[in-house]
């Protein structure tokens, strides 16, 4: 099977299962719900035709071509097939990590990353609201990465398929046990942790960057366990701007090209700065 229609049909079936689980079992009450969906769904369909368009190849691409020419670190240890899939999978998902945490980091990468943190409720589409241009720039570093590292085709397959599905379940508004939450927050990234990081408070904004595993928070000290306000009072988005109509394309389109950044990155050099 093509592997773009194999990620195709599992990007659908993750998508239907968050959105029935949270039709189910919803974690919190959302006074807007469905109304941010059209948007929410429409940019994401521009994300993937822009990248389509201008990087055709992917990363996938950029592991075959390392894999051609014998380029990369993984290419030149001459590991395991097993051993560097599994390396490779943890190494991407660092990788996606520090990346996010540059995204919060710099203001003018946080232009863009503020489409995301814009939606004033989450959900599973919520996993899935990025503005094109931060898409293409994440599959620009994703290149880099697979390239330098060499990375094996059949890993980049997968850490896709893990990273469009994890972003799905952990924005999903599902009720999760909390002995099961508990649990499967020691290995990987719930929906009661990444909720923390949409948060207004600042502080808990610039937490639990981690998309699948949740260890690099630990590890460097940006974990949160809960919010302040707990999970059914907290606030969801940005302080200046929940007034805005977040949920509009237009908007979420023009958004990173004027206006207030907001108090959030973490390098901001003064309060004034737009």
């Amino acid at each position: 099977m093509d592997d773009s229609l194999l990620r195709l049909i599992v990007f659908f079936a993750i998508l239907f299962m968050m959105a029935s689980a949270e039709f189910m079992f919803p974690r919190r009450d959302l006074v807007m719900g469905y109304k941010r969906w059209p948007a929410n769904l429409i940019i994401i369909v521009l994300d993937v035709l822009l990248v389509r368009l201008l990087l055709p190849a992917g990363a996938v691409g950029a592991a075959w071509w390392a894999g051609d020419l014998n380029f990369g670190l993984f290419n030149w240890l001459q590991w395991h097939d097993a051993a560097s899939m599994i390396i490779a999978v943890i190494v991407l998902d660092l990788a996606i990590y520090g990346q996010h945490v540059l995204f919060h980091a710099v203001p003018i990468l946080w232009r863009l990353h503020m489409v995301h943190h814009a939606d004033r409720e989450i959900d599973v589409s919520t996993g899935l609201r990025f503005h094109p241009i931060e898409i293409m720039l994440s599959m620009l570093i994703k290149i880099s990465i697979v390239m330098l590292l060499g990375v094996p085709v059949m890993a980049v397959v997968i850490f896709e398929m893990i990273l469009n599905a994890m972003a799905m379940f952990n924005h999903a508004n599902v009720r999760l046990p909390l002995r099961l939450d508990a649990i499967l927050r020691m290995l990987v990234i719930t929906p009661d942790v990444h909720r923390i990081h949409h948060s207004i408070i600042k502080g808990e904004t610039n937490s639990n960057y981690g998309f699948n595993l949740s260890c690099w928070d630990r590890l460097f000290g940006t974990y949160r366990a809960q919010p302040q306000s707990g999970h059914d009072n907290m606030i969801i988005g940005l302080e200046h701007l929940q007034n805005a109509p977040t949920h509009h394309l237009g908007f979420m389109l023009r958004l990173p090209f004027g206006g207030d950044i907001g108090q959030y990155p973490m390098l901001k050099k003064s309060s004034k700065q737009k």
